[in-house]
């Protein structure tokens, strides 16, 4: 092998050990983190009330019946077109955002982030922050290493299992299937399940994070096509900030040139930005004066992904926003104005260079191409609620029985066989009466029946078969195929549906 073929294609995983930062971003991202992990973990226990027949657990994916529980609504199976219009919905809804606001998806909501934000924490917790955690990585094995590492790992794996564990209550009773599964009564794909979820979630927010977001993950490369310059998105504003610089005489260079002081020989102007204390896209006007950027790295110290915001637009930034906050916090204590990392638009950078403040950011949320995605979303949105509130209460199908066509009585009448599937989505039991339309002239009879109804379980479908005779010498007796129509009731309710067919006769042999 020659030498240009003997490096390798992916490169070892450099540790990262991002730095504590507060801030809005850091407020808002802890909120999210806190509602999603309630949601996730809690709803399995909420019951709903649907009648004595049916399961109370307001969320259930009840596979052993083929039903989907979803507090009021139930979906079922033949109804499967909900689900995949929900999928859609929520595929358009991260093209919304990511036109309008880049990879927010990614950088707030991504269950891969929420729990990697929540491993981080709890790594921060037991090690310290990112200087006593670079130190103890690079500190060679002891006592108290491994005893931090273990009690990490530990609190990492118990949150892993009950990861796991909540997953599988959305597919059972809750309550039942806890005793259950502490008693080693479970079936086992609970824990087979639970293994697998734990091992993945574990591994995957423990050690491998960033790299799940930038191998394994498709959106980075999705994304490209649903964002272009009018996305706003975290980026660093290269023109105010350069050259950057550190050191005390660098900072009172700084200072002096946004209190409108002379430096090298030139004033430079103050722009009003909205949202901004003071100016924060002065150009550079010379090489000697120095942009707002001390180089001090916080931004890449406080990067779950280990990523420098200022080498420009990256695939493997999840615009958590962190650097925002981080670099903000920076600008304060040096006395400089916020923004110098921000969500701005990329559009917007000639206008800023000039010296004139960006577009309002409803310009840049409310376009074209983020209202036809709204537009979009709508529809289909609006058709699943039409779809939802008129669907029948009861469901019939009816199907001929094909071998053979009709039977000849010995009177000279002709019997047709048909299987008709009665479906009752109520809580309890129903009676349905089944007859044909009036002016048929044909007779029905009901198999296993003495009248006109038949009785079907709650939530459960039914299977009967019916007989249609048509009199010796009748129209129907003696032609091709007449068509015929059913009329289903549900009494209880007084909601009908009429289901046509064809019945065949002599004309048909």
């Amino acid at each position: 092998m020659n030498e240009s073929n003997s490096g390798s294609l992916y490169a070892a995983r450099e540790p990262i050990f991002p730095k504590r930062v507060s801030g809005k971003f850091r407020q808002l991202k802890w909120w999210i983190l806190g509602i999603t992990l309630v949601i996730y973990y809690i709803t399995p226990w909420i019951r709903w009330d649907r009648g004595p027949s049916l399961p109370d657990q307001a969320v259930l994916v009840d596979l052993a019946h083929r039903r989907f529980y979803f507090f009021w609504i139930q979906i079922w199976p033949h109804e499967f077109y909900f689900v995949a219009g929900l999928l859609i919905m929520a595929g358009i809804g991260l093209f919304i955002f990511t036109s309008a606001l880049g990879r927010v998806w990614c950088g707030y909501a991504c269950p891969q982030t929420v729990w990697t934000d929540l491993f981080i924490l709890v790594e921060r917790w037991i090690e310290g922050d990112r200087n006593a955690r670079v130190r103890l990585w690079n500190a060679p094995w002891s006592a108290r290493k491994a005893r931090l590492r273990l009690t990490k790992w530990l609190v990492w794996l118990m949150i892993a299992v009950a990861t796991g564990g909540a997953w599988i209550f959305y597919f059972a009773d809750a309550p039942t299937l806890l005793r259950d599964f502490l008693t080693f009564q479970a079936p086992v794909v609970a824990y087979s399940t639970v293994a697998v979820l734990t091992a993945t979630t574990f591994i995957f927010g423990g050690f491998m994070r960033e790299q799940i977001c930038i191998y394994m993950c498709p959106w980075p490369r999705i994304q490209a096509a649903m964002m272009d310059p009018d996305t706003l998105t975290v980026a660093y504003r290269d023109w105010r900030g350069e050259p950057r610089g550190k050191g005390m005489r660098r900072r009172a260079a700084a200072a002096e040139t946004y209190a409108g002081g002379e430096t090298g020989g030139r004033r430079s102007p103050v722009i009003p930005v909205p949202g901004l204390a003071q100016a924060a896209v002065a150009p550079v006007l010379a090489r000697e004066t120095p942009g707002d950027c001390i180089d001090c790295n916080a931004c890449v110290n406080v990067c779950p992904m280990g990523i420098d915001i200022r080498d420009g637009q990256q695939m493997a930034c999840i615009t958590c926003a962190l650097c925002i906050d981080a670099c903000d916090e920076v600008m304060v204590k040096i006395g400089k104005p916020r923004g110098l990392i921000d969500y701005l638009a990329l559009s917007d950078e000639p206008r800023e260079r000039a010296g004139d403040p960006p577009r309002p950011i409803r310009q840049h949320v409310f376009r074209f191409r983020t209202l036809l995605y709204t537009a979009i979303w709508a529809v289909f949105g609006l058709g699943l609620l039409w779809a939802l509130f008129v669907r029948p209460e009861i469901d019939v199908t009816v199907s001929p029985i094909r071998n053979p066509q009709f039977v000849t009585l010995s009177d000279g009448a002709i019997r047709n066989a048909y299987d008709i599937r009665l479906r009752n989505k109520h809580g309890d039991e129903r009676p349905f009466r089944i007859v044909l339309a009036e002016g048929s002239g044909l007779a029905v009879t009901l198999e296993g029946a003495s009248g006109d109804e038949v009785m079907v379980p709650a939530d459960m479908t039914a299977l009967h078969r019916v007989y249609v005779t048509a009199p010796a010498g009748s129209a129907p007796a003696a032609a091709d195929a007449s068509p015929v129509s059913f009329l289903i009731t549900e009494p209880v309710s007084g909601e009908s549906v009429e289901v046509g067919s064809v019945f065949n006769g002599k004309g048909s042999e």
